[in-house]
């Protein structure tokens, strides 16, 4: 490690459990951030100031005043341009070293393949639930971590799936898609508390930080729930569902069964 890059993250080298070799898998890190509003804003902010090697930014929005309530990697001056350029010129102002892959689009089957390659880890910033499920699907097929939160109103939650390990449970296993109500909460209608958003992302980056330099206890298998107003904080137990439409395996007699 170069003599500059030392003084840069010298005070997470003094961690007890952070030492040369943790950052150095940090900087050969690739992580995908889909969604760039309240959630993915300051992940994207707290990755690059860690010090993960790359970034592809995967948003098809561009900036509006009303973003700005909440996604602080944005400015007035960037209204009118797409979030991904807008954000990308604020992390190259954060951290020179950076390499940024921007994706002004929205996630499909039809791009997934090139998105997804070569990622190590991808955090789910999205506000829809066709995005999230997607993401799930395909991150569980490729053995991806993926990293998950949602902030709607005064109400936040957070957890990471990390299908590396065969007893994770995914997001289809803790929401199945066929009991969702058909209408999604969006905060364009219901509103959202900013410092709870800031707070979920920033975690989200915490979490991949976690997993990409081998250190800490994950989320993997709970669930945070955070309610803005009162302060409150509530974990849940997550389990792997047998009878998963996405993680569970039909059996020859047609039975689900775990992996």
């Amino acid at each position: 490690m170069e003599d500059s890059a030392r003084l840069r993250y010298s005070r997470h080298l003094l961690l007890p459990s952070w030492d040369e070799h943790t950052q150095q898998r940090l900087l050969g890190s690739h992580v995908l951030i889909v969604g760039l509003g309240g959630l993915g804003s300051p992940a994207a902010l707290y990755l690059a100031a860690a010090g993960i090697g790359q970034l592809t930014l995967c948003d098809p929005d561009e900036v509006e005043l009303t973003n700005l309530q909440r996604q602080i990697a944005l400015s007035h001056a960037d209204i009118g341009q797409y979030k991904v350029v807008a954000t990308a010129q604020r992390l190259s102002q954060l951290n020179p070293t950076l390499q940024l892959h921007l994706r002004p689009e929205s996630l499909t089957q039809d791009n997934a393949s090139t998105l997804l390659d070569g990622i190590d880890l991808v955090l789910d910033c999205s506000d829809n639930f066709a995005t999230r499920f997607l993401l799930n699907t395909l991150c569980y097929g490729r053995r991806i971590p993926l990293v998950s939160g949602a902030v709607i109103r005064f109400r936040g939650q957070l957890t990471t799936f990390d299908f590396r390990h065969p007893g994770s449970p995914c997001y289809a296993c803790l929401f199945p898609p066929e009991v969702l109500q058909e209408e999604e909460e969006r905060c364009a209608l219901m509103g959202v508390f900013s410092p709870l958003a800031g707070l979920i992302g920033t975690w989200q980056a915490g979490e991949a930080i976690k997993l990409l330099g081998e250190f800490g206890t994950s989320l993997v298998g709970r669930l945070w729930l955070l309610d803005g107003e009162t302060s409150m904080c509530r974990e849940l137990v997550l389990h792997r569902d047998p009878g998963c439409s996405v993680c569970g395996v039909v059996d020859q007699e047609g039975c689900q069964v775990l992996e």
